[in-house]
């Protein structure tokens, strides 16, 4: 396929903060320089601001996980419209129904294009009618095998695209809160996440509890926001750990964040192929991450970070205390987390990848 003559359109559910529009304008910057244009649409969101900088123009279609008719209606419509308009030639989903709309109105001649970016068991038969003349990308194994065998679409038709990030920066500015606790002695133990039930952050406060009887100089940040955040406040009060668990809120400097912590929990209760131990690898620090889904195909038990079972706290408050009591460890597990991120989850990785899946379609 010849890049330059293409104009793609990215089907996305919003621009707000998430994975998945991360990925968008990830592939945004990777293919702009390469294909005519790009052309984005979604429900909006904070992100439409970089699209804006970036010179792609946004198109506010209704929420495409809607269920009202009428929703469903105007996405189809709208998204017929864009192709249309626009003279699409790729459509590129980002969410089953993205693609559900796209296979109903883009003409025979489009090539339709969707990312699976996690792992399912619903609507069997929408997802394979949504993916049935689509090359899907599956952004791990664990998603792949997931396509395959429980939605039964052709193996041939799924390649695999593993996640990545920006190298840091090194522009190190330092987050008062942590500065202040580091200069206490205390040692800083992340957990970067939407406060939501997928991110399993009420466990990770059960670990914590556990945790501090045995080192009451740990500390425990965690970073995001969510629909969980009044809930984990009142967990955290009612244990009485409103001294040992901090909530830094909603950041857009992870990397520098995380930078700044000993190590990296990520607590989830499933993911696709999750961003947040590829984002801490990327500024060498050891992640401790629950068995789920894609995790494993990043993190490397004992050699750059620990696996545990989900939904236990016993069990991640055990590495947990092996990582504060072994500082010499944790800086050895950090120099491999830093390799694996240049070998397999560096952003130049991504880039060869995409570049050379849309030159072969």
């Amino acid at each position: 396929m010849e890049l330059e003559k293409q104009n793609i359109l990215f089907i996305v559910r919003t621009m707000g903060l998430g994975g998945t529009e991360n990925v968008v304008l990830q592939l945004c910057e990777i293919l702009s320089r390469k294909v005519n244009k790009i052309v984005v649409c979604s429900s909006g969101g904070v992100h439409e601001k970089k699209l804006q900088e970036m010179g792609i123009k946004h198109y506010l279609i209704p929420d495409i996980a809607s269920k009202n008719p009428m929703d469903m209606l105007k996405s189809c419509r709208s998204i017929k419209r864009i192709i249309d308009n626009e003279q699409i030639t790729i459509v590129h989903s980002h969410h089953r129904m993205a693609a559900f709309y796209a296979e109903l109105v883009a003409p025979k001649s489009v090539v339709k294009v969707a990312n699976a970016h996690n792992t399912f068991t619903d609507k069997k038969k929408l997802t394979q009618l949504a993916y049935r003349n689509t090359k899907v990308i599956a952004v791990g194994e664990m998603v792949k095998k997931n396509l395959t065998e429980y939605f039964e679409i052709p193996k041939e038709q799924v390649s695999v695209i593993h996640n990545a990030v920006k190298p840091f920066d090194g522009k190190n500015v330092p987050v008062e809160m942590l500065y202040k606790e580091h200069a206490k002695g205390n040692v800083l133990i992340g957990n970067i996440g939407r406060l939501s039930e997928q991110k399993g952050m009420t466990y990770f406060i059960e670990a914590a509890e556990i945790t501090t009887r045995t080192h009451p100089e740990a500390r425990f940040i965690i970073v995001g926001d969510g629909e969980e955040r009044e809930q984990l406040h009142a967990q955290i009060e009612k244990k009485k750990l409103q001294n040992k668990i901090l909530i830094l809120g909603y950041r857009n400097d992870i990397q520098n964040v995380m930078s700044q912590l000993d190590f990296v929990v990520l607590s989830s209760l499933w993911e696709g192929l999750p961003l947040t131990p590829i984002e801490a690898y990327s500024v060498g620090k050891t992640v401790i991450g629950t068995a789920v889904d894609g995790t494993p195909e990043i993190i490397r038990d004992g050699v750059d970070g620990y696996l545990v079972e989900p939904r236990n706290p016993m069990q991640l408050a055990e590495k947990m205390n092996e990582l504060i009591e072994n500082p010499e460890m944790r800086e050895s597990m950090g120099i491999q987390a830093m390799k694996r991120y240049r070998d397999e989850f560096s952003f130049e990785k991504l880039s060869e990848r995409y570049i050379a899946f849309y030159e072969g379609l």
